[in-house]
């Protein structure tokens, strides 16, 4: 297992955002976290890369205790985190986006010391081209589709080489036909890394999954294939019935 969730719980002013939660996720696992509003799906990605902190409970990312990590410490770790909405440079082109989420060009001193050498632009090639933007290198983002935003920021993160990430509706706001070449890509991504999506479409959902855990109130309401977690009653009472 690439990351083991450990009784883990998270309280706001008293209300238990996460609940208890017991989670694993494999090696080139692509999961599905299902739920309804509230359920405490962003929570729980939030937990993962650092930006809130636990009130009990343990991550382990490949063994390792993560729990009480800086955010930056857990990128490093190899975890890499794109939210809902999409986080990319506007008045940069793509190449550019791209060229400062590598490794080398990261933080002021990164990037002031940074040079666009062969094998740098080999991995903004290499990264263009697995999110459909090799043709799209010298437009500026903000240009972009809302879709083609979406697909520079997974880009953003291929770059810094995660081996586990976590994408919170990767597909809001995109096309039909944006959709079906995520799906594609996702697949592609996870035959060599773990990813974990949140996710409501469930359309998209059977196209992706190899695993899907339905969250509720916080806590572990059911898991498994799509198949199984469709039709257990309880998933259909809280979100599917709606």
């Amino acid at each position: 297992m690439i990351l083991e969730i450990r009784d883990l719980s998270v309280s706001f002013d008293g209300f238990k955002a996460v609940d208890n939660l017991n989670l694993s996720v494999g090696q080139r696992e692509l999961r599905v976290v299902i739920g309804p509003n509230g359920a405490g799906k962003t929570t729980l990605l939030d937990m993962i890369c650092g930006k809130t902190r636990p009130t009990s409970g343990q991550i382990l990312f490949d063994g390792e205790e993560m729990t009480r990590l800086s955010e930056d410490r857990i990128v490093k770790a190899g975890i890499g985190r794109k939210f809902q909405t999409p986080s990319v440079y506007e008045d940069l082109t793509v190449a550019e986006n791209l060229e400062i989420s590598l490794p080398q060009g990261q933080g002021v001193l990164g990037s002031l010391c940074f040079r666009r050498d062969a094998r740098a632009r080999e991995a903004i090639e290499a990264a263009a081209r697995e999110v459909f933007l090799l043709d799209a290198l010298a437009h500026k983002a903000g240009q972009l589709s809302h879709g083609q935003k979406q697909w520079l920021e997974i880009g953003m993160l291929l770059t810094q080489e995660p081996r586990l990430l976590l994408l919170d509706e990767p597909v809001a706001g995109m096309s039909p036909r944006e959709r079906e070449q995520t799906a594609e890509l996702l697949s592609r991504i996870s035959a060599g890394k773990s990813v974990i999506v949140i996710e409501h479409d469930m359309d998209f959902v059977k196209r992706i999954a190899h695993k899907v855990t339905v969250l509720h109130q916080g806590r572990l309401l059911s898991e498994g294939s799509v198949e199984q977690v469709q039709s257990d009653p309880r998933v259909i009472d809280v979100y599917l019935g709606h």
